[in-house]
């Protein structure tokens, strides 16, 4: 009998797998969302993992030369963020400078805007035509991109995170950095529509409070979770997501709610406990995610998984938004939470993993 391989050695070895045909490379990409759901990623691997979820395509010689473009139209808001980034996370600061902030943030606004075409090299028009390629509109610098940056380049070289971090933004999410944020404000609304379902206890006490998500929980929308530490837990919830999309963290939210759901339920001002959630436990989160994904009609799971990128769904949602909008500032368990103590890994089919958007490629759910 062969020995068992280490989890290390099952990523490596479906991550040097060569493939001849497509249906090869799916198969290979479908066990590899299997192995990120069953088993943490080796640090060592991680970015090799991230660049195949997203299909990334680098180019040295384009980011330098984006990069000697210098300060952007948006490099005063940049460094005004960058300074307070994971300022008290050791491992970020560790690894991370604010200057390759400033640089992968400022390239970004000079590969979006539509005004700086004029400049482009060869390669920078191809990164353009690749990255605007189905987009329905430009997207702009907008505050939390720094928040969201952090983790590439915690995980990636600085080039790399680059192309990683351009590539989330403009296929994956766009509608989350466009000037109006229409993505967060669906994604606040789904929020309170998932817990309404889920949670119909929990969601009609922080209703009596005056309490909807826009007022607890849009930092956490607008990141993906990376506005809570600590970053070690956030790099869990990304594989997880970069697996199978990353409409999974409105579900992580919810999810983050339910563990501190006696607390809330106890206190008579919980926007205490939901100003500052307590430090993420991916272990405990996901299996919380998935059992309550399942828990969703799928109407409301299906306006989950295109909210990042469908303009449709605000109309479908009622959601209206024209700019910048700020967020202001032992009870019977719901079926999910009880069902999620005895959760055994659900077999993932093809159709579960498929593409979010027809014109991005993004990955859509469990």
């Amino acid at each position: 009998m062969p020995p068992l391989l280490t989890v290390q050695e099952q990523f490596s070895k479906v991550l040097n797998r060569r493939h001849v045909t497509k249906e090869e490379a799916d198969s290979s990409l479908n066990e590899l969302r299997w192995l990120v759901l069953t088993y943490p990623c080796p640090s060592e691997l991680r970015g090799w993992i991230w660049k195949v979820f997203l299909k990334l395509e680098v180019s040295a010689s384009c980011y330098i030369s984006l990069v000697h473009r210098g300060a952007s139209s948006r490099d005063a808001e940049i460094r005004n963020d960058t300074s307070r980034t994971m300022t008290t996370d050791t491992t970020f600061i560790e690894h991370v400078s604010e200057d390759m902030l400033i640089r992968i943030l400022n390239a970004f606004v000079w590969i979006s805007d539509q005004n700086g075409r004029l400049g482009d090299t060869s390669e920078e028009l191809h990164l353009r035509t690749s990255l605007h390629r189905g987009a329905t509109g430009e997207l702009a610098y907008v505050q939390g991109m720094n928040v969201l940056a952090a983790p590439f380049l915690t995980v990636l070289p600085e080039m790399e995170a680059f192309y990683a971090f351009s590539r989330l933004l403009w296929h994956w999410c766009p509608l989350y950095v466009r000037s109006t944020l229409k993505g967060v404000h669906c994604g606040l609304k789904l929020v309170d529509m998932c817990l309404r379902t889920l949670d119909p206890e929990l969601y009609g006490y922080l209703l009596g409070k005056g309490l909807s998500a826009s007022m607890y929980a849009f930092p956490s929308v607008l990141t993906f979770s990376a506005c809570t530490p600590p970053l070690s837990e956030l790099l869990r919830l990304w594989d997880v997501m970069f697996a199978f999309g990353f409409h999974l963290n409105i579900l992580f939210i919810i999810s983050q709610l339910a563990l501190v759901r006696d607390e809330i339920m106890a206190t008579s001002s919980p926007m205490k406990i939901l100003r500052k959630l307590p430090s993420l436990k991916a272990d405990a989160i996901i299996p919380l995610a998935l059992a309550s994904h399942k828990k969703l009609p799928p109407n409301l799971f299906d306006l989950l998984v295109r909210h990042l990128y469908d303009e449709t769904v605000a109309d479908e949602l009622g959601v209206e938004v024209t700019a910048i909008s700020q967020a202001r500032d032992r009870r019977a368990l719901p079926a999910f939470m009880a069902e999620a103590r005895n959760l055994s890994i659900p077999q993932l089919s093809s159709s579960s993993t498929s593409s979010g958007s027809s014109s991005s490629g993004s990955n859509s759910g469990t």
